[in-house]
């Protein structure tokens, strides 16, 4: 059970499974954004207000973002709009 504008795991998996070569520009631009806003789902709400499936999905999600670099999806969209503490 996914949580209210969040992507199920179902999506997930087809999205990683279909090759990206065979994805339309359309679907690649839907699923960037659509992946932006759920990463974005995942940072702002607590842990404590979603379903014990959401949670240990997001808890998963992020420490596998965190292997990749150490700021969170909220930190990069911050220092995107100007407001990370690192602008001079």
């Amino acid at each position: 059970m996914t949580d209210d504008n969040r992507k199920g795991l179902g999506d997930k998996i087809q999205e990683k499974a279909t090759p990206q070569e065979s994805k339309s520009t359309t679907d690649k631009v839907k699923e960037g954004v659509s992946n932006t806003a759920d990463k974005a789902q995942r940072d702002v709400v607590p842990d404590d207000q979603k379903s014990s499936g959401q949670s240990a999905a997001d808890k998963a999600s992020r420490t596998a973002d965190s292997r990749k670099d150490d700021k969170s999806t909220m930190d990069k969209a911050k220092e995107t709009l100007g407001m990370g503490g690192n602008n001079k």
